[in-house]
């Protein structure tokens, strides 16, 4: 398995409206930095789509790619690549922890893997990248909404 990056922000509202904020994803390209389309391909019996299809451009990445959901009702979800151009491989996960007081704590891993040759220290730079531009997104989304 791939090395993970992970990092972890807190958000001013309740884990409810985060994961509604994160499976809302026909609105990722209004607030997650590179999505230029995101669109579900396939919804599942639980009302969460199970497979999402992503136009992306963030460097080091640019690339169409679909990914599968498993969703853990509002404590997380964890993703994984079911097909992409330049990406091998990806697996990554939003978990949730309730603080109280109208707060969550929302943690993003990620591990991925391209079809072209990257220095590890230069993945991992690109994965901390997309994390910290997804989590002050998300915040900022679910903050003002």
């Amino acid at each position: 398995m791939a090395e993970q990056t992970t990092s972890s922000i807190v958000i001013e509202a309740e884990p409810a409206a985060v994961m509604e904020v994160i499976g809302d994803f026909p609105s990722y390209p209004e607030w997650a930095k590179g999505v230029s389309r995101a669109e579900v391909v396939v919804d599942g019996d639980d009302g969460w789509a199970e497979q999402v299809f992503f136009a992306l451009d963030v460097a080091p990445i640019r690339d169409e790619y679909t990914l599968a959901y498993e969703w853990d009702g509002y404590d997380g979800v964890t993703w994984q690549l079911v097909e992409g151009k330049v990406l091998t491989h990806m697996d990554g996960a939003y978990l949730l922890a309730d603080l109280g007081d109208g707060r969550t704590e929302v943690t993003y891993r990620l591990a991925l893997d391209l079809s072209i040759p990257l220095i590890g220290m230069i993945k991992r730079k690109g994965e901390k990248m997309i994390i910290d531009a997804a989590l002050k997104g998300l915040k900022q989304r679910v903050e003002s909404s």
